[in-house]
């Protein structure tokens, strides 16, 4: 388990013990691995059963190897022994993964044994059966950590709420002032005010003489984020799928933290589409290999018709032409090469339903395939949406700075 060969690896003294890393450092360190889409065997027939124990292991493991932070004694034993099971170095990393479920981190499903190892023994088992869940504590660390990571690429500019540019009162004083017109709400400027009746008499006021303080109009929406999980996102060399997931997890933070009254659901949109909860899509996997934009879309819909919202959009994060459709019978079409004619009216189809109920789609494009272009276009145009040409390294950027800026809504 333990390689002894690695050329990146630098061994030094660790003048700590490893029980000083405290569960945040831990989850910090082990997030990437977590999240990306290696992590998870897209092949699993049951996606839902969370990743393996041995997964999470190796993932402590090669997070304490990159950071040094190995005493030597305990590394020498773990690279002399023939059985890592029975070294320190793995009952500390099991001790490790015990405070991980302790602090409410992970939740852990053993089938072949009722109960965890007592703590002092070196904390849960090594079956190999046993897999382990995220809890919503630990999706809301990562979603703040990937956050933080993406806004701290746009310089000392940061997200705030997503205002409009256009100003009505009664909702969040700027500091600017205005004479009061017919239908403003009283937000009264009293200093101002008062000068004016001071300079013109009590008998003399109109209208006009009042000064009232403006305020920004913040308005709520729902959000569904799109994410396209079929075999491309992976392929190619260029892992497209685990930067999407992340950008996922960081809107979900600042939506839930930063906007109280908006909403975010996720779908995966592979040969077929499903709804994916905000605790499991860390772990969600790539796979099938087709791409059902049209499924996506009829779901994110039925999604945001519950939704009473001033603003209802889907944020479409794709690499690929729609290949794929669900058929009223429940069959699966499919067809890879080109732009099927079929695929396409139908998808389409999905958008300009998603324009009558004034839904807005925003496309976030991976690669530059002319089919794909084309689509998007066309999507963009029919529902006054945009479209952005990202790469995996800025399409954080992109989305979260798109989510704060484009909200617009006219005040008269």
């Amino acid at each position: 388990m333990l390689s002894t060969t690695s050329r990146s690896t630098r061994y030094s003294k660790y003048e700590s013990t490893l029980d000083d890393i405290d569960t945040g450092s831990l989850m910090d360190m082990i997030r990437d691995s977590i999240i990306g889409s290696a992590f998870n065997n897209p092949y699993d027939p049951d996606p839902n059963s969370g990743s393996s124990m041995d997964e999470l292991r190796e993932a402590i493991l090669q997070a304490l190897m990159e950071r040094d932070l190995i005493p030597e004694d305990m590394l020498r034993e773990a690279q002399s022994s023939k059985d890592f099971s029975q070294t320190r170095l793995n009952q500390e990393i099991n001790k490790m993964i015990q405070r991980l479920q302790d602090e409410g981190m992970i939740r852990v499903d053993d089938p072949s044994r009722e109960s965890a190892v007592p703590k002092g023994d070196g904390g849960v088992g090594n079956s190999g059966d046993a897999r382990f869940e995220l809890t919503q504590k630990s999706i809301d660390f990562m979603g703040y950590k990937t956050l933080r990571d993406i806004l701290g690429g746009l310089g000392k500019s940061s997200a705030g709420r997503h205002d409009t540019r256009e100003y009505s009162s009664g909702v969040e004083m700027t500091g600017d002032l205005k004479d009061y017109e017919f239908g403003d709400t009283l937000n009264l400027d009293v200093t101002s005010t008062m000068k004016n009746l001071v300079s013109k008499g009590l008998e003399n006021i109109t209208e006009s003489d009042l000064v009232i303080r403006q305020s920004e109009y913040q308005s709520s929406a729902a959000t569904v984020v799109m994410l396209d999980c079929s075999h491309s996102m992976i392929l190619y060399g260029e892992d497209r799928f685990t930067p999407a997931k992340q950008v996922a997890l960081a809107l979900a933070h600042m939506i839930r933290h930063q906007y109280a009254g908006d909403t975010i659901k996720f779908v995966l949109f592979h040969d077929s589409a499903e709804q994916v909860p905000l605790e499991k899509l860390a772990q969600v996997q790539v796979g099938p290999y087709h791409t059902n934009t049209a499924g996506g879309l009829r779901l994110a819909q039925q999604l945001l018709k519950r939704e009473n919202k001033d603003m209802k959009q889907i944020v479409m994060i794709t690499d690929g032409k729609p290949s794929a459709l669900t058929l009223p019978d429940g069959r699966i079409y499919k067809n890879a090469w080109g732009l099927d004619p079929f695929v396409l009216s139908e998808t389409l189809r999905e958008v300009a339903q998603c324009r009558r109920q004034g839904i807005q789609i925003n496309t976030f494009m991976l690669a530059r395939d002319p089919d794909l272009i084309a689509f998007v276009k066309k999507v963009s145009e029919m529902t006054n949406g945009k479209a952005y040409f990202t790469t995996p390294h800025n399409i954080g950027q992109y989305v979260l700075m798109d989510f704060v800026n484009k909200r617009v809504k006219t005040v008269n």
